[in-house]
């Protein structure tokens, strides 16, 4: 390795010339130094158009969502209030629960609400109920109500008449009232329990057209709808947008102390109930020199300062805090064709963005002291799109993308993290101040659950290069009290678990052919990088090399 790197500089070649060709990372993974209980909180979803929830690729990526996962998924989404026939469309969604009569007395049909959480409920999934948006008979400035916005409008385009006020504070709560009742009689007290209730979405932007005050009111009015119908209903919010974003950080804070020590508007007493907390955090990508480069390091950032804002708030200290939007930029239906920075979406680079990610949401939660239970990936499917269409999504046309398997791999994680030490470590800390711009970062997270332990191993960097010489890693678990352990090596990179690469070289078709599908469907699923093997654990240890190439990720699982 020496004689190698003082050839290169004897050629007056950079040292990132070197870096690209040979980098040896060995990461010992010491299973008897357990951190704490791995929270599944990456088991959680949404997406801005409830009508896919019930339609045929709808329910095929739910079901794939129930099944990848050992506990039931949280699945949010918006305009589950919003008036409309039912008809899909992006960043759109309606039910028509609230209508009223000719002599303004209110009108409920939870049809369409029940399709979507029938479908829920059938997979064993747990909503994560959002109490919005306004109805058109609720609003105070309805007209216009309807938008029609497309990936190449203006984003504001879409804040209409649903983002108003109640014109009746009184109806509005009456009909979260009348919403939860109606769901116990639907799926029994013990379900809705489970689950989690809020109310709006980022108040702090377009989303709300009412002022801070009249958001803490509509809130307390829902908060106090939803404990008359059922009083252990958990509710939470404010799902204010990146900290980071300008006054965010307050809104949260002046929220949170309304929650605290404010005076409700709806009973007169002091405090409203919270029974979680949720904000949102976002990346950043962009192009440069005609190449995506995204920015790990700005969402982190978004996290860090959502976790510290709650941890001024020692009353709050065990409220479990939910991330209600955490992805590596803000428009999920924002496509490639107009926004080139999103190119990112439907190869590896999202895959080892969020594996890496993920892994340093652990860190941070453990850095501020939060209850951290969740981080809603705000990703889905858009139904009769163009195939790689480059939306925010986990599967095109019924396809997987790489990013689902990630998912599949956390699913295959659990029970306690343990102390990982990488030769080429990059902290959470780091990349929240810094990126990941120089270096890249090959680090693992690993779990003990049992009779098994689990590392996932990833070779992330901000710049989209799959060019550069994978990493060789060396990867030794430690304090293994066993005779031998049967290895399984997962993979997701170019070659692996990456339906998208098969597509290309299909030649990128439109109209795939039955049979091209079912190879696509095969593409998109998780995928071995070896066939198991019995390995001997010599002096409590295992040692296993393998190449890692940039934007892959390897889960590596060992049994006995």
């Amino acid at each position: 390795m020496k004689s190698l790197l003082k050839f290169l500089l004897s050629l007056s070649l950079p040292i990132s010339v070197f870096q690209a060709q040979a980098q040896e990372v060995k990461i010992e993974v010491n299973t008897g130094d357990k951190i704490e209980e791995m929270k599944p909180i990456w088991a959680w979803f949404g997406y801005d158009e409830p009508n896919y929830t019930y339609m045929k690729d709808g329910r095929k990526l739910l079901t794939e969502l129930s099944e990848l996962s050992y506990v039931p998924v949280n699945v949010r989404a918006h305009n589950l209030l919003t008036s409309g026939d039912g008809t899909a469309a992006l960043k759109w969604g309606s039910t028509n629960a609230y209508t009223e009569d000719k002599k303004g007395r209110p009108v409920y049909n939870w049809t369409i609400v029940d399709s979507i959480f029938d479908t829920y409920i059938e997979r064993g999934m747990k909503p994560l109920v959002e109490i919005g948006f306004m109805p058109e008979a609720l609003s105070s400035k309805p007209d216009p109500y309807r938008h029609y916005w497309t990936p190449n409008s203006n984003y504001n385009d879409i804040y209409t008449g649903w983002t108003h006020p109640p014109k009746d504070y009184n109806k509005w709560r009456d009909l979260i009232y009348n919403w939860v009742k109606h769901s116990v009689e639907r799926y029994g007290k013990d379900e809705v329990v489970s689950w989690y209730w809020e109310v709006w979405n980022e108040p702090n932007i377009g989303y709300w057209s009412g002022s801070f005050d009249e958001y803490c009111k509509m809130y307390d009015y829902a908060a106090d709808g939803l404990k008359k119908a059922l009083p252990e209903a958990k509710i939470g919010g404010p799902e204010t947008t990146d900290p980071s974003h300008k006054g965010a950080a307050d809104y949260l804070r002046r929220f949170l102390e309304h929650c605290v020590r404010g005076k409700n508007y709806a009973t007169g007493k002091t405090g409203s109930p919270i029974d979680y907390i949720a904000f949102h955090a976002k990346g950043g990508p962009r192009v440069v020199d005609g190449r995506v480069r995204m920015n790990i390091g700005r969402q982190l950032n978004n996290i860090d300062k959502g976790f510290e804002v709650i941890a001024e708030f020692p009353e709050l200290k065990d409220v479990p805090v939910v991330i209600g939007e955490s992805d590596p930029e803000g428009c999920a239906a924002c496509s490639v064709k107009f926004h080139p920075s999103n190119a990112y979406r439907n190869g590896t680079m999202y895959s080892s963005y969020t594996a890496s990610s993920f892994a340093r949401k652990y860190d941070l939660a453990r850095k501020h002291g939060v209850n951290f239970i969740g981080a809603v990936t705000w990703a889905f499917e858009f139904e009769d799109q163009d195939w790689f269409a480059g939306f925010r999504d986990l599967a095109t046309n019924g396809v997987d993308k790489p990013v689902l398997n990630v998912f599949r791999m956390y699913g295959l994680m659990g029970g306690d993290i343990v102390r990982v030490n990488s030769s080429a470590p990059l902290s959470a800390e780091e990349m929240t101040e810094n990126s990941v711009r120089t270096a890249p970062d090959v680090n693992a997270l690993a779990s003990v659950n049992g009779n098994s332990v689990a590392v996932m191993v990833w070779n992330y960097h901000d710049d989209d290069n799959i060019e550069v010489a994978p990493a060789d890693v060396e990867l030794q678990v430690n304090d293994l009290a066993v005779g031998q352990v049967l290895v399984t090596h997962y993979r997701v990179d170019q070659d692996h678990s990456n339906s998208y690469t098969l597509w290309k070289e299909m030649g990128s078709p439109q109209n795939p052919t039955e049979e091209q599908i079912k190879e696509l469907e095969r593409a998109g699923q998780l995928e071995m990088l070896t066939s198991p093997e019995w390995c001997k654990v010599n002096d409590g240890k295992v040692n296993l090399d393998f190449t890692l190439p940039r934007q892959g990720v390897s889960l590596v699982k060992l049994t006995w």
